[in-house]
């Protein structure tokens, strides 16, 4: 059994997209951490099996269905985390979809609209609604991707719309400053469903991992702990900041 501090105690922390992959692993890591987490995915039933394991580990879970592009359901998500808990202390938005792997240039405008509303838009959405019931002394972390500085070729519009959510978060940290901090993770290549296009195919995954100087790909847990770093105290003077937990793929200077 992992050891770990206790930095959340007392608080309450939402994480979208946590049923499975990087979101389920950041809300377990905030709940064994002592955070009541809710955690929340578009089905039920991958919501209600999120909910069981996390609570098997004793952690303090709440579980509400979520489409983040559903203006009512994120207008539920935070109604019903403050009913259960009189508090907000954490946002995670880890949300995103890819919902075509095409060139830029063949991106149907239906794709280029999905991407911008799951992967932006909705976390712009997500924080108007939520900011007023922050705390002071809260946390917010974006997930974007290593593919926000070198957008793929099979990721280039994914990458783009990851691009932005850096942008986003030096504009919201300074929006929401100094009550609220918000920062940014930027994952390298984790063998995840969504991921598994590109790390269930061996001559790609070779070659994620040669990028990469630690030669691995990432784990969801590497990515959790970082996560858990900058929605912590430990982190209370950085804000604005990208943080790339990708093993040394090259990313900016």
């Amino acid at each position: 059994m992992e050891k770990f501090g206790r930095r959340f105690e007392g608080k309450v922390a939402i994480v979208t997209a946590s049923t499975q992959g990087i979101g389920y692993s950041i809300a377990e890591r905030l709940g064994l951490e002592g955070a009541s987490v809710v955690v929340s995915s578009r089905k039920q039933k991958n919501v209600d099996g999120a909910v069981e394991k996390l609570k098997a580990r004793g952690i303090e879970v709440l579980g509400i269905v979520c489409h983040v592009s559903n203006a009512q359901q994120r207008k539920n998500l935070i109604q019903k985390t403050l009913q259960r808990y009189g508090r907000l202390d954490v946002i995670v938005s880890n949300a995103a979809a890819n919902p075509a792997v095409t060139a830029i240039l063949e991106t149907k405008e239906i794709v280029l609209d999905k991407l911008w509303e799951i992967n932006v838009k909705a976390s712009i959405l997500l924080m108007q609604e939520a900011a007023s019931h922050l705390q002071k002394g809260s946390s917010v972390v974006l997930i974007s991707s290593i593919a926000a500085y070198q957008p793929s070729e099979a990721l280039a519009m994914y990458g783009v719309t990851k691009t932005a959510l850096l942008g986003l978060t030096k504009a919201l940290a300074a929006e929401m400053a100094p009550n609220t901090r918000v920062n940014c993770v930027a994952p390298g290549f984790v063998p995840t469903h969504f991921a598994s296009a590109i790390t269930s195919n061996k001559s790609m995954r070779k070659n994620l991992e040669e990028k990469a100087l630690l030669n691995r790909l990432g784990t969801t847990q590497d990515m959790a702990a970082a996560t858990a770093y900058l929605a912590s105290e430990d982190a209370s003077y950085v804000t604005g900041e990208i943080l790339v937990v990708a093993g040394g793929t090259p990313s900016r200077l």
